[in-house]
This record gives C-alpha cells, sequence and structure tokens, in this order.
C-alpha cells in the first residue's frame, strides 16, 4: 500500500514537471509567455480539467515558498541606502495608489450589488496585485533595475505590508467580535513588530558569522542548507509574527545584500526559486473552479472586466497625478490591473470569520485568477496598441547633404576606433548612425553625428555616399551591414566600401556583394591576443611572429578556398561537396605531440 501510494505521488510530481516542460516553450514561442503557459497547464491537468489533481491547495501551500524566494532574491539585489532611497515611492505612490483604488472598487462592488462590507472585503482583496506575476515579467524583460520598474517594486512591497492591517481589519469588522478583536488584534501588532525587530537583529549580527564559519568548513551542500534555512526561517518568523512571508524573505535578502556572500546566497537558492514559483503558477491554474464560474458566469464577466478597467484607471490616475509619462501609467495600469495572490488570504481569512459565505468566497477567488490569466493577454494587446516609442531628436541633426571625404556608417565601439586615425589625419569624416541616445553621447565627447538609418538608400545619397572617397560601414548587424554593401555597390560601384564583418560567413556575404575591404570584427585583436600568448609561455618575439603569420597565410587560405569551392553561404553552415580548406591548428589531446603543419582541419563559422 505504502508502494502504490508512493508511486501515485510520483505520477503526480511528473505530471507537474511534464505540464509545465511542455506547456512553457509552447506558450512562449507563440509570444505568450511563461506565465499564461504555467496557468493554462495548470487549468488542463486540475480538478477541472483532466482531473489529475483534486487539491490544488495543498498544492498552493507548498508553491508559495516560490514567490518567498524570488523576494528574497529581490532582497539581494536592493541595498539598505537604495530601500531607503524609495521610500517616498513605497509610502507616498504606494499608499496613494492602494487608497484610491481601494475606494474605487468598494463602489464597484456596491454598484455590482454587494453589501459594503463584502464590497470592501472584494475590493481590498483586489487591489493587492500579483507580486509573483509583475515580478516575473519585469524579470524576463531586465526592467527591474529601471525607474518604471523600481515604482512597481515600491508599490508591491507596500501591497505586501498593507496584508497585516487588512487582516486586522477583518477581524476587527467579524460579527459579535470587534471588543475581544481589537485588543487581540493589538497585540498580534505588537507580535508582528516584534517579530520584525527580531529579523532585523538577526541579519545584522548573526548571518554573516554563520555563513563565515560555514564557509570555512569548505562544504557546498551546507551552504545551500543554510542558504534555504536563511529564506524559509525569515518566512516563518514573519508568519508566526502574523505577517507575510514574502516580506521576511525580502528583509532577509535586503540584510544579506551587501556580505560578501551574497551572489553564493543567491546562486544556491535560484534553482529552488524557478521550479517552485512555475509551481506556484501551475496550482493558481488548478484552482480556477470552472463549475462556480460556469454558475456564475455572467457576474464574473462583469466583474473581471469592470474590476480590472477600474483598478487600471486608478493606477494611471495616480501615475499622473504624480507627473509620470503617459506610456510609463499606462504601461503600469495594464501590469498591474489585476489581483492577486495575497488576495485568497484575505478572501480566505473573512470567510473564515462569517463576513462572506463559501460561495462568495469562491466567485471572488475565480474573479482573481481570471485576471491574473489575463493579464499576459492584456500586456500583448497593449503591445500592439501602443505605438513604438519616438526617441527624442531634441539637439540631434538630421542627415542633408553631407559632403565628408569619408563616409562613416555605424559609430558603436569599432566605428569610433575605425574614425581615429582619420580624425587624427585631419581627413573631413561625415558620421550618421540611428541611435540618437549614442549620438546625444558622442555629442558630449566633441563628435558631431548625424542621425540617419544606413540602410535606406535616400538616407546614403544625403549623407553623400556618392561623392565620398570611401565608405565605412561599421554597423553591428551582420545582415544589416550586407543590405548597406548592397545598396552601395549597386548605387555607387565606383566608391571604395569598406565594411565590418561580424563573422567568417558574414564575410563571405560581403565578399559576394563587392566590398572592397572586409575584416572580422575580432579577427585581429584574437591574432594580437594569441601572439601575446606565445610570448607569455616562454616563446621569443621571432617565434611567435612566424607562428602567427601561419595561421594567418592559413586564414587566408580557408576563406578564398571557401570562396572558390562553396563551402560556406554566409550561413556558418557546409554545403555541398566542398574541397577541404586548409587546416586550422587544433588542440592536442593528453599524450598528443602535434605539428602544427599537419593539424585536422575544422570548420570555423565564428571569428
Amino acid at each position: 500500500m505504502a508502494g502504490e501510494a508512493g508511486g501515485n505521488e510520483l505520477v503526480q510530481v511528473v505530471v507537474l514537471l511534464a505540464a509545465g516542460v511542455v506547456a512553457v516553450p509552447i506558450f512562449k514561442r507563440l509570444g505568450l509567455g511563461s506565465i499564461l503557459g504555467y496557468l493554462a497547464a495548470g487549468l488542463i491537468i486540475g480538478p477541472f480539467g483532466f482531473g489529475l489533481f483534486d487539491d490544488p491547495e495543498a498544492i498552493l501551500h507548498i508553491a508559495e515558498l516560490g514567490v518567498v524566494m524570488f523576494l528574497f532574491i529581490i532582497g539581494l539585489e536592493m541595498r539598505p541606502s537604495r530601500l531607503w532611497g524609495l521610500r517616498q515611492e513605497i509610502f507616498g505612490l504606494g499608499l496613494l495608489q492602494v487608497a484610491l483604488c481601494a475606494a474605487l472598487l468598494t463602489g464597484v462592488g456596491m454598484a455590482l450589488g454587494l453589501p459594503p462590507v463584502v464590497a470592501f472585503v472584494a475590493g481590498a482583496g483586489f487591489v493587492l496585485t500579483s507580486t509573483a506575476i509583475v515580478m516575473q515579467l519585469l524579470e524576463e524583460r531586465g526592467d527591474i533595475a529601471t525607474q518604471p520598474g523600481q515604482r512597481m517594486v515600491s508599490i508591491l512591497l507596500f501591497e505586501d505590508l498593507m496584508i497585516v492591517p487588512l487582516l486586522a481589519l477583518i477581524a476587527f469588522m467579524a460579527p459579535g467580535g470587534e471588543e475581544a478583536t481589537l485588543s487581540s488584534r493589538l497585540i498580534d501588532v505588537g507580535i508582528g513588530v516584534g517579530a520584525i525587530v527580531g529579523l532585523l537583529v538577526a541579519g545584522r549580527w548573526l548571518l554573516n558569522p554563520m555563513f563565515r564559519i560555514l564557509a570555512d568548513a569548505h562544504a557546498r551542500e551546507v551552504m545551500t542548507a543554510a542558504a534555504l534555512l536563511v529564506v524559509l526561517g525569515s518566512a516563518l518568523a514573519m508568519q508566526l509574527g502574523g505577517l507575510s512571508m514574502a516580506m521576511g524573505a525580502f528583509l532577509a535578502g535586503v540584510l544579506l545584500s551587501e556580505s560578501s556572500f551574497r551572489h553564493q546566497l543567491e546562486a544556491d537558492v535560484e534553482p529552488f526559486r524557478g521550479i517552485l514559483l512555475g509551481l506556484f503558477f501551475l496550482a493558481v491554474g488548478m484552482s480556477l473552479d470552472l463549475s462556480v464560474v460556469a454558475a456564475n458566469w455572467v457576474i464574473v464577466a462583469l466583474s473581471v472586466v469592470v474590476y480590472m478597467i477600474v483598478k487600471a484607471a486608478g493606477i494611471y490616475a495616480v501615475a499622473r497625478l504624480l507627473r509620470h509619462g503617459h506610456g510609463q501609467a499606462l504601461e503600469r495600469a495594464v501590469v498591474m490591473a489585476q489581483g492577486g495572490e495575497f488576495a485568497f488570504v484575505l478572501y480566505s481569512a473573512a470567510a473564515g470569520v462569517g463576513l462572506i459565505d463559501g460561495e462568495t468566497n469562491a466567485v471572488l477567488t475565480a474573479i482573481v485568477i481570471i485576471s491574473m490569466v489575463l493579464t499576459p493577454l492584456a500586456i500583448l494587446g497593449l503591445r500592439g496598441l501602443m505605438p513604438r516609442p519616438t526617441p527624442d531628436m531634441n539637439g540631434v541633426d538630421m542627415v542633408d547633404g553631407l559632403d565628408g571625404s569619408v563616409l562613416v556608417i555605424g559609430f558603436g565601439r569599432f566605428g569610433q576606433v575605425a574614425s581615429q586615425p582619420l580624425l587624427l589625419k585631419g581627413i573631413d569624416v561625415s558620421i550618421i548612425d540611428n541611435d540618437v541616445e549614442m549620438i546625444k553621447v558622442a555629442a558630449t565627447f566633441g563628435f558631431k553625428v548625424y542621425y540617419g538609418d544606413g540602410a535606406r538608400l535616400d538616407i546614403l545619397h544625403a549623407a553623400g555616399a556618392g561623392r565620398a572617397r570611401a565608405v565605412l560601414v561599421c554597423v553591428d548587424k551582420a545582415e544589416t551591414t550586407v543590405r548597406i554593401v548592397e545598396h552601395l555597390k549597386a548605387e555607387f560601384p565606383l566608391v571604395p566600401v569598406l565594411a565590418r564583418a561580424w563573422d567568417r560567413g558574414a564575410a563571405l556575404d560581403l565578399i559576394h556583394a563587392g566590398v572592397d575591404f572586409q575584416i572580422r570584427e575580432m579577427l585581429e585583436s584574437a591574432f594580437v591576443f594569441g601572439e601575446a600568448t606565445l610570448k607569455t609561455l616562454g616563446l621569443d618575439e621571432t617565434e611567435a611572429n612566424e607562428i602567427m603569420q601561419d595561421v594567418r597565410r592559413r586564414d587566408s587560405e580557408r576563406l578564398e578556398m571557401q570562396l572558390t569551392g562553396g563551402l560556406y553561404a554566409g550561413t556558418g553552415l557546409l554545403k555541398g561537396n566542398a574541397p577541404t580548406p586548409a587546416p586550422l591548428a587544433q588542440p592536442r589531446q593528453p599524450g598528443q605531440v602535434m605539428n602544427p603543419g599537419a593539424a585536422p582541419s575544422s570548420p570555423e563559422a565564428g571569428g
């Protein structure tokens, strides 16, 4: 029997892993994001899909640890000084948004026919945005460290703090228990404050010495166990104090953010965080009660739409009131328009004290879950509707009738270095680029760079390509470089064109396009690097020089043979029955003495 029970649990584990492994790549390929993939997978395998799981609540309780670990890692990035710098955003922006949205959503609930107390509970729960969804979206886009991202993080932190007074208020509003509950809640507040103080003391004087002792033991598994102990222990301390587990983990991360063990802790926790956070979204998908949705589909659908629109409107209004840009305000409104995981806690507490009944709890929970499911779709819709941001052209001159002796297209790292000898010689150089920010930065160093897309033929005419003594194509993207060279050689065949190649395949494409000179961007630096290595190993300069000349010869022979034999066609893949190119020197195996002249051949795609 024990074996059967264990086998059944193993089947469930395999199903959970398989659901995520199958669904997430499909949804990411469709551009819908990993979160929606997890939610859909959870719905399919849950009690209201194929019925492979009948207790999503149990999984959800375990999976919440993913959110806890996520907040710990975010805390590691938030040094106390940085967090102190966000205090106005947390207690100013956060308070204003929560207060306004709570008032608006309570009014919506009353308009939908709910009693005032139930309307307040429903609205207060929906105000608490999903920390897991928003933080995951910000992380995937790399926006956590940006100013808009920091503002969202600040609001989420304030909302996490708000779960404590909201739970106290729910207990205070419980029928027939005001006086007793008020006194008990005052005690609970004291316990919560004590838990925070205790965690701060432990983080300040105990954690770093503990990790130093463990590091001296040189036991990697013990360090991993200690990292998990810190995360889960701080979460448990906050939970016992009546606070949010996620808030406890976040504070622990902040306290360790300046520790010399910060990177080790992040590496130890990261694998558990990723798996458990995915499990959390799977469990949320399983928790969607389709029978409740079917029985109350009108009120559920109406509530989801109205709650999300009204909350988004409140968020947008607060952002604009505080003079944040339209685009930033609109994006925040869409990203944070959903309810969150703390709503489940609030609704369960309200049901436990008799403020709402079981069916209302299920309906409100379904509304929150559906809003979470709709968030990735709403973000996709926003990206489709919003116009692409136009760069600020203030102080940037457009290309118009340039007449430099040399035209440089692209002024990144490569273009900057390539233009230096020309400028030192006093040659008249015209430079164009389509990166506005780079143009402004270059201006601060005294460079005059004009705005223009070198891949457009009209821009090449306006930039004076037909009158130039030479054109240097120094852009980053290989396909763009080839397109520019093709335009130049077709329209201005007598003008010499020199181009930067990304790799060997791009170099072959440029040669076929008729470029007069091309060089792989890292070729010469790699040659110099290799020669310096030979000298470091004890070879004299003459011998090192001879070996490098041999390497250069072999590289040139390979390139020529690839051109004539069709070994490469700009894709880095072998094609046809091409002759064997000149061999490259290969790493020798242990115990093998290799003559560079007899080195085996190998196709080279890069460099």
